[in-house]
């Protein structure tokens, strides 16, 4: 047996809530295999529909929404850019980074990159000459996901369908961010009339936001010391 989150989206306020679900584990790096561990994931919670946002998502909407396939333009060069690929280039370490040339890595390329390119703890992002903080600790991660979602009308549109959002591959103690909470912030903003006023701005997003992630990090202290 295994235990993971599924992220659902609240209505009353902007938020999320996360529940914790045990289910049966499928072992192996077989794709089939995690596949069979998601059905079980999500047959075991008491809430539906729930869609699975990763590469290993039997749904086309889970791979589109994940980080490593989720892209925009950019206005200067209209380069195409994924989430992925547009957070890890923006990490600020004590002595390096940005790095704005690994935009144009692909998601899978950028991940592998920072590790090298990690000097000092991560201090904050800077995204195009923009400054974001670490805290609150997903925010950047949430702001960047949200905006590129939104841009893609017809899959902004489908997710609002679901219940929940699952990362079969995400594991809340040893990482912060995770596609399938954003996914999940992005349908409750929708849900509760919020969304265009996040949008306006990063700072907006952040000011709407933070007693939301205030609230969040004392339910889960962990995440308080990891980055």
């Amino acid at each position: 047996m295994a235990k993971r989150f599924i992220y659902a989206p609240t209505e009353s306020e902007p938020g999320v809530r996360e529940v914790e679900v045990e289910f049966e584990w499928f072992p192996g790096f077989a794709v089939s295999q995690k596949q069979k561990s998601i059905a079980a994931l999500h047959n075991a919670a008491d809430f539906h529909p729930i869609l699975e946002i990763s590469s290993k998502s039997e749904d086309d909407l889970g791979v589109k929404a994940s980080a490593f396939n989720l892209s925009f333009f950019t206005k200067s060069s209209n380069r195409k850019v994924s989430v992925e690929s547009a957070f890890q280039g923006s990490k600020v370490f004590a002595y390096s980074g940005p790095f704005p040339d690994m935009y144009e890595m692909t998601a899978r390329q950028a991940k592998k990159e920072i590790r090298v390119r990690q000097h000092g703890t991560l201090t904050g992002f800077n995204f195009f000459g923009k400054d974001f903080p670490i805290r609150p600790r997903t925010f950047f991660y949430d702001w960047l996901y949200i905006n590129t979602l939104h841009k893609d009308e017809e899959l902004s549109t489908s997710m609002c369908r679901f219940a929940g959002f699952s990362d079969i591959e995400f594991n809340p103690d040893k990482s912060v961010n995770c596609q399938a909470f954003s996914a999940a912030l992005y349908v409750s903003l929708v849900r509760c009339g919020m969304l265009d006023q996040v949008l306006e701005s990063a700072d907006a997003f952040k000011k709407i936001m933070t007693p939301f992630y205030e609230r969040r990090e004392i339910k889960n202290p962990l995440q308080r010391s990891l980055i």
